[in-house]
Formats: C-alpha cells, sequence, structure tokens
C-alpha cells in the first residue's frame, strides 16, 4: 500500500479498482465540471436543432408565416454557433481531465515503485511495471475523457425523450425504453471482452519484460552467443501477444459492429413510427421531419454510451493491473508514532550481534560468511525492518525514513548508474563544487574515467553505466556515496572490482577524506583493513573479536583464516 491510511483523503484506495479511479477524479473534480457542462451545452444545442428545424418548415413553409421562418431560422443559426462554441471547449477540457487523469496515476505508481525499491522488483519485472506506467495509466485515463460526452448524451435523451412526450407518447415511450435495452444489450458482449483484453495486457507485460532484459543483456549475449536462442524466445512471446490480440479483436468487432447497427435499426423504428403517424393525421409533416431528425439524432448518444462501456471496461481493466503495483509493500515502513532524532555524532549500535561503531572513526567489518556483514550493513542503514539498531539512545526503527536516510547512507556492492550526464550521477543532491567533485574522484582513484570523457562532468552517461566497466562503475559509484557527506556511511564491498594498486590508493586516501565522520566499510581486503581505526570480525552474527588490522593478526587465527585465506600470515 502506499505510505498512508486509507481514510486519508490524499491518497488513493488501493482495495479496488473504482475508488482508484474515483480517487483520481476527486482531484480534478472542478476540470471535470466544466468539461461536463460544455458537453451537456454541445449536446443538448444539437437536440434543439431538429426541433427549430420542424417547426421552421411547419410555421414558415406550411402556414406560410415568414415571421416565424426567419424566428426558427436565426435560432437554428444560434444553435449552431453555440454547438460549435461548446463542442471546441468540450474537446479541451476532455483532452485535459483525460492527460490530467493518466498522468497523475503514472506519478502515483512512478512514485509508490520507487519507494517501495527492491520490493517492487522481487514482485514484478521492470516490464510490467514499465507497461503499467506507459500503457494501463493511459487507458485508465480514457475513463475522463468520455465523461463530458457521456453527461451530454444523457441529458440530451432526456430532452428529446420529453420533447417526444409531449408531442406523441408512443414515440416517447419507444426512445424511453429502447434506448436503455440497446445499451444493456451491449454487456452480452462486454464480458468476454474484459477477460480476454486482461489476459493480453498480461501477454504485453511479459513481452514487455522479455524485450527489457533481452536489451540489458545484450552485450553478455552476444559474448556467449546467445543471440538466436533470445530471438527465438522473444519470438515465440510475440506470437503470443499476436494470438492474444486475435482474441480480443472478435469481441472488440462484435461490440463495434453493434455500436453501429443497433442505433440504424433504432433510427429506422423511430422514423417508421412517426411516418405510420404522419400518415395518420396525428402529427404535422413538420412534426415528422422533426422526429426523423431526432431519430438520426439519437445515433450519436447511443453511441457514445456504447463507448462508455468500452473505455470503462478498459479503465478497469488498466486500473486493475495498477493495483497489483500499489498493493506491493515497503520493506521499510515509517513508525506509527516516530521519535526525535539524537544530535549529532551519537554511536551506532547493534545489540544482536554487540557491535558499536564509534563516532568519528572508520570501522571495517570482516566475516568468513559475506551474507553476514552485509546483513549486518543492511540493519545499520535499515534497509529492512525491524533492525534493533540504535542510534544513541533511539532505535532506528522510531526514526522517520527521510532522518535515517540523510544520517546514515549505506552504498550497496552492485554499482547501480543512472542515464544523465556525470555530474548529476555523481551528484544527484546538486550542492557540490566541481573541485568538491574532483576531490571525491582523486579518492576514489576514478580520474581515469574523468579524463577518457570528451566533455568530462558534462558528458552525458549511458543508461546503467553501460560504456563503463565494472572497476569503473564500482569507483563511480563510489564518489557518488563520498559526495553524500552523510554523518555515517556505511560501504559494503567498495573495491572489489578493482585491481590491488587501486584499491590501495584508495584506501590511503578513504581515511583522510572522511576524518571526523564515521565510516563502516564490509570487506575482507586486507589493503583498506590496514588503514581502519577498528577491525571487527563477525562470527555466527555476533562480534567475534574486534581491534587494529595487524593486532587481529597477531592474536586471532580466525580473523588470519578470513583475511589470509587459509595461507600463513
Amino acid at each position: 500500500m502506499i505510505d498512508l491510511p486509507v481514510a486519508d483523503p490524499g491518497r488513493p484506495d488501493t482495495r479496488s479498482p473504482i475508488p482508484l479511479l474515483v480517487w483520481v477524479g476527486r482531484h480534478q473534480i472542478g476540470t471535470i465540471l466544466v468539461a461536463i457542462v460544455f458537453g451537456i451545452i454541445w449536446m443538448v444545442s444539437q437536440a434543439l436543432m431538429p426541433y427549430a428545424i420542424g417547426q421552421a418548415i411547419q410555421q414558415g413553409i406550411v402556414d406560410d408565416n415568414r415571421d416565424a421562418l426567419v424566428r426558427f431560422c436565426v435560432l437554428l443559426a444560434v444553435l449552431g454557433v453555440i454547438q460549435a462554441v461548446a463542442g471546441v471547449f468540450r474537446h479541451r477540457f476532455s483532452v485535459q481531465v483525460w492527460l490530467q487523469a493518466s498522468f497523475r496515476l503514472a506519478q502515483v505508481v512512478g512514485h509508490h515503485a520507487a519507494r517501495s525499491g527492491d520490493a517492487v522488483r522481487a514482485e514484478l519485472s521492470t516490464g510490467e511495471v514499465v507497461a503499467t506506467v506507459s500503457n494501463d495509466a493511459l487507458r485508465a485515463g480514457g475513463a475522463f475523457d468520455i465523461l463530458a460526452r457521456l453527461s451530454g448524451s444523457v441529458v440530451s435523451y432526456i430532452v428529446v425523450a420529453v420533447i417526444l412526450l409531449a408531442t406523441s407518447v408512443p414515440l416517447g415511450l419507444i426512445v424511453l425504453i429502447g434506448v436503455p435495452i440497446l445499451t444493456l444489450s451491449l454487456s452480452f458482449v462486454i464480458k468476454p471482452l474484459h477477460v480476454r483484453q486482461r489476459v493480453q495486457r498480461d501477454e504485453v507485460g511479459l513481452l514487455t519484460a522479455l524485450g527489457a532484459d533481452t536489451a540489458a543483456g545484450l552485450r553478455v549475449l552476444r559474448g556467449v552467443g546467445g543471440e538466436d536462442v533470445f530471438f527465438d524466445r522473444y519470438q515465440k512471446r510475440s506470437e503470443a501477444v499476436r494470438v492474444s490480440g486475435v482474441r480480443v479483436a472478435t469481441p472488440q468487432s462484435t461490440l463495434d459492429s453493434a455500436q453501429v447497427l443497433l442505433p440504424g435499426l433504432f433510427v429506422v423504428l423511430v422514423t417508421w413510427v412517426g411516418a405510420r403517424l404522419a400518415a395518420s393525421g396525428d402529427i404535422s409533416a413538420g412534426e415528422l421531419i422533426a422526429f426523423y431528425g431526432y431519430a438520426g439524432f439519437l445515433v450519436i448518444p447511443l453511441r457514445t454510451s456504447a463507448e462508455a462501456v468500452e473505455k470503462f471496461t478498459r479503465a478497469h481493466v488498466g486500473a486493475r493491473k495498477m493495483l497489483r503495483v500499489l498493493a506491493v509493500q515497503r520493506a521499510v515502513e515509517d513508525p506509527a508514532e516516530p521519535l526525535a532524532e539524537p544530535p549529532p555524532g551519537a554511536p551506532l549500535v547493534d545489540p544482536d550481534s554487540g557491535l558499536s561503531i564509534e563516532p568519528g572513526s572508520l570501522t571495517c567489518l570482516v566475516s568468513a560468511t559475506p551474507d553476514e556483514t552485509s546483513a549486518l550493513a543492511d540493519r545499520l542503514g535499515r534497509i529492512v525492518d525491524d533492525c534493533g539498531v540504535m542510534l544513541g539512545d533511539t532505535p532506528l526503527d522510531r526514526l522517520p525514513l527521510e532522518v535515517v536516510r540523510r544520517r546514515i547512507l549505506v552504498s550497496e556492492p552492485d554499482p547501480l548508474i543512472f542515464s544523465g550526464t556525470l555530474r548529476s550521477e555523481l551528484d544527484p543532491w546538486g550542492r557540490s563544487s566541481d573541485d568538491e567533485i574532483t576531490a571525491a574522484i582523486e579518492v576514489a582513484a576514478a580520474e581515469d574515467v574523468l579524463v577518457a570523457l570528451p566533455a568530462g562532468l558534462d558528458e552525458v552517461v549511458d543508461e546503467r553505466g553501460r560504456s563503463f566497466s565494472g572497476g569503473q562503475r564500482q569507483r563511480l559509484v563510489l564518489v557518488r556515496a563520498l559526495l553524500s557527506d552523510a554523518e555515517i556511511l556505511v560501504l559494503v564491498e567498495p573495491t572489489s572490482a578493482v585491481d590491488a594498486h587501486t584499491e590501495a590508493r584508495i584506501a590511503a586516501q578513504l581515511h583522510d577524506f572522511r576524518a571526523g565522520r564515521t565510516t563502516v566499510v564490509v570487506t575482507a581486503s586486507p589493503l583498506v583493513l590496514d588503514r581502519a581505526d577498528t577491525v571487527v570480525l563477525i562470527a555466527d552474527g555476533k562480534v567475534h573479536a574486534s581491534g587494529t588490522h595487524r593486532d587481529l593478526l597477531r592474536t586471532s587465527s580466525a580473523y588470519r583464516d578470513v583475511v589470509t585465506r587459509g595461507e600463513t600470515a
């Protein structure tokens, strides 16, 4: 769920598609009402045109009343102008409502996916999330595009029915009873269409995910000769999308043909009944012409109703897909009753392991099982919930996430780089000068990366940093971590992908660069361990030994085995 209670009007209710769409509509109710008003004016002005034409013919031509003819011709011209002006504004505000709703839904899904982080990736593929933002949001927004026309159709239908009832009760009853029956008859097509659209949407999501994964690993595929295998896999998945699309086409074509056939039959019925009434003298010639105009006009609200049913169905399918993303729970939640943050310089303590990090020191964590220290680093940065770590006298679980992320930064071993300029990648906060960025680059021994770029810090970096090697990406991520200037910086294997010479340079400069601030490094590299103020050996999830690197080499055989990998010290 999103990070606010269900009762909060500022967030969507993610229990079902309809409350989600209602939430979106409530946030743009003003624009929707304006579009509906213009939609009603637009449709009612069209509905009154047959009346003006019928009266002009009956009074002006049949009864030979020229004043009446001029009066109703002027009325017809005024209705035409009103229809044109209202139609322009109706279309403008309808498109605005559609785009606002679509982009608002895309923002909700995108922001929730960003805040949920690994929780979304654990349950949904990247392609599924991308398809939800790019396709499903637009489909769901389409339900708001039709509201103005649908409202105008309903009101104009009532106006026409009242006019017909006042003129001829049989014709009025045909309209009042026939239009709802025709609209309800379309529901027999909607259910199979709904099911098949959902299947097609699932197939499109799988195809998008496969395409994203293939594009991301294209260099690896070429290296191992797996292009043909993935091409065949993509071809089969694409064929599944095509087959599901063909299955959607059957009910979709039936619905489209019904939108033309049923209103046409209705027009024929109304015209035939009106002609019989005119022949028997129950209505005049002008009223017969007006009835024929009403019959032709009623095609518009009928087809609009059918289109609304289709768009609401597609919106329901799209909203249901978005709920799959919004239903993913965050791995870490803000506390219900947060506490005030402790003052700067508070020690970081993990009671479960017995680890205590002294403020302002460089501490290295070592373990024969790397997963132990990685899990400990996640707890220190509250990457996992119920971490049990204390910052001073305050549990991290009771601090707002914004405070924890501001004061404690965990740089994970997987070097993740986004697209954009190198400057924005290294300093996403935009608060460091070129000299400060250059100094951090020197500490991370990444000068070769900067020198190789023609535009330097202004060079545009490819997505995921594909143009860089693994070691270069790792050093750039280290630069980004250093520029965060976090009070407590936790680095997980920051030098695992670099050579020994580069690792020695980084180790020699890291201590001085972070002087006065707390730094925790998860590593088993002797080059880094030798520069630490304190080295802590973790075994079976507990602190087994602590001291300097050289002291532990002399006093702890378990430490020697881990650091020297079983070789003689």
